[in-house]
């Protein structure tokens, strides 16, 4: 079975459709303030609107007030949901929607605890532990970290791009691939050439 693709911090319409007209998956937009790849509701409405058929939207939040997040469920055409802070299982399950959520992977994670902590999620996204920082640093974790056996659907993330996405798809086996930063001219403007670049590379797997 071949890798999924999520291309990840879309903010325009242009950048929505060479992700999908490239063979993405999946496209996900930010709603948490400080990114830089933040989406306003309007914005995020049009992308979703222009967003093809078969070709998931994912939203991403992180901490977010509840009232918040519903309101976005019930203006943005969203497939699934995407948690990248402190959200506990409950909180993720609570919206009706299905979820995947993001851990931050660092040493001493317990990514087997994980997997059974948030056993109603559609996955786990491993991203890179940094300090004080959601996620989209462009930082690779330890793919060694990650158990061989661990009872989950991985997406992996981190610091992925063109030049080393063929070797964590070997080494890790991941059932999906999360890019953002590796795909861009500046944060938030994806760039094309990158994104047939980075998805010639999965597809040699």
């Amino acid at each position: 079975m071949r890798v999924r693709v999520k291309i990840c911090g879309i903010t325009r319409v242009e950048d929505a459709l060479n992700a999908v007209e490239h063979g993405a998956d999946a496209i996900g937009l930010v709603f948490y303030e400080p990114s830089p790849r933040n989406v306003k509701i309007p914005q995020a409405i049009e992308i979703a609107n222009k967003t093809p058929a078969f070709v998931s939207v994912v939203g991403l939040f992180v901490n977010a007030e509840p009232d918040f997040v519903r309101e976005v469920i019930s203006q943005v055409k969203l497939d699934l949901l995407q948690f990248h802070g402190d959200e506990t299982p409950q909180e993720c399950a609570s919206y009706g929607l299905p979820f995947i959520k993001a851990i931050r992977v660092k040493s001493d994670t317990n990514l087997v605890q994980c997997a059974k902590d948030f056993s109603a999620s559609k996955a786990l996204l491993l991203d890179t532990f940094t300090d004080g920082v959601a996620g989209g640093t462009g930082h690779v974790f330890d793919w060694n970290l990650i158990p061989a056996t661990l009872d989950k659907q991985v997406i992996l993330a981190g610091g992925l791009n063109a030049q080393n996405v063929a070797q964590a798809i070997n080494q890790v086996k991941p059932y999906a691939v999360d890019v953002s930063g590796g795909v861009e001219i500046s944060k938030g403007i994806k760039d094309a050439a990158k994104i047939a670049a980075f998805m010639q590379q999965v597809y040699i797997n």
